[in-house]
């Protein structure tokens, strides 16, 4: 089969490398479309360290079912489908109480960081656990239905921020997953969503997509124009989605008393905590990580329209121009949202 191989970093192989034969309870995907994530290209440079050559990327995927293991009960050959990057054993104490995603042997598609090697869907097939495996309605697309992972991960960060509805929410940050918290925040009864970001075209992205106040600004210009719009109150909940020194502290001091932030972003592995901000004023900090069982709840709002992504895919791109697309990413290229690599191109328009 097709494959882009990561075959050292920053350099992509197009691979003939053989079909993967599923196992007794694992399902065999023909892939249409998937998604380039941000951490494919942290991968790509190997800064992650979870990327280790050589390896097949690509975790956010959707296909149609080409074979079948023998234990394999609720799903078809031709059945439209995606699956969760989280593969989780089922087993252990987290996954019985329902947090697959911290699961004690946890896997991630796509992903090898030397404890373990599990090839991705950047390839004309990939191979799945069934428990993973999602049926697809028909009024998604698949390029479409590659952003489902992003948008659960989306909506486990408010489902984890535990917003009752009538909230006041800032979102930090207007790249992908900052796009799609400020459209699960509102799904979830926000009743006011703020969004910021130092990048003027994504905050337009962001009005379009139903933000009311798009702010431009960081800092104390930021701190400043939120207590404004909040009466000096703050916000219930700020949703950060970037996971750096200064957009944390800044978080810290848009929520009120008693408010929660949730972060979602993790590009330092370590920040400088404002802690007597956070105890005296009683602010809860929450981490998220993946997702939890929202694939669901992201296939119905995604199919009712409530939580829109065409308009985020920048394009729909043959896996032969993979390469080109991550130096495009790698180099940070303005006005680059999501990019679909369609290993199967007649399936893409299906």
């Amino acid at each position: 089969m097709k494959a882009l191989l990561l075959s050292e970093y920053k350099k992509f192989e197009l691979a003939d490398l053989p079909r993967p034969t599923p196992g007794p309870d694992e399902i065999l995907v023909q892939v249409a479309a998937c998604g380039i994530c941000g951490s494919d290209v942290h991968g790509y440079d190997g800064t992650s360290g979870r990327r280790i050559p050589p390896i097949v990327m690509g975790h956010e995927a959707a296909g149609t079912v080409a074979e079948i293991g023998s234990g394999v009960s609720a799903f078809k050959k031709g059945d439209r489908v995606t699956f969760d990057s989280t593969v989780y054993c089922g087993k252990c104490d987290y996954c019985l109480s329902g947090q697959v995603n911290l699961c004690d042997f946890r896997q991630v598609v796509g992903v090898s960081c030397g404890d373990y090697r599990r090839y991705g869907a950047f390839a004309e097939y990939v191979v799945v656990p069934q428990r993973i495996v999602y049926r697809l309605p028909d009024a998604l697309s698949f390029p479409e239905a590659a952003m489902l992972e992003a948008v659960s991960v989306a909506l486990h960060a408010v489902r984890v921020s535990e917003m009752r509805g009538g909230e006041t929410a800032l979102v930090i940050g207007a790249g992908m997953i900052g796009l799609l918290t400020l459209q699960s925040a509102r799904a979830a009864g926000a009743a006011r969503v703020l969004i910021t970001d130092l990048d003027a075209t994504r905050l337009k992205l962001a009005k379009e997509m139903g933000a009311d106040d798009a702010l431009h600004l960081s800092g104390a210009e930021l701190i400043a124009e939120v207590m404004r719009l909040t009466a000096g109150k703050g916000v219930d909940v700020v949703l950060e989605a970037v996971g750096r020194n200064e957009t944390i502290s800044t978080a810290i001091d848009c929520v009120r008393k008693g408010g929660t932030v949730t972060l979602i972003g993790n590009i330092k592995p370590e920040i400088t905590l404002p802690l007597q901000k956070v105890v005296s004023r009683e602010i809860r900090l929450q981490g998220t990580a993946a997702s939890a069982g929202e694939y669901p709840q992201a296939i119905e709002l995604m199919t009712s329209g409530k939580i829109r992504v065409k308009p985020l895919i920048t394009a729909v791109a043959p896996l032969d121009e993979g390469p080109n697309w991550f130096d495009r990413l790698h180099a940070g290229e303005p006005n680059l949202m999501k990019i679909v690599l369609a290993p199967q191109e007649s399936k893409v328009i299906q």
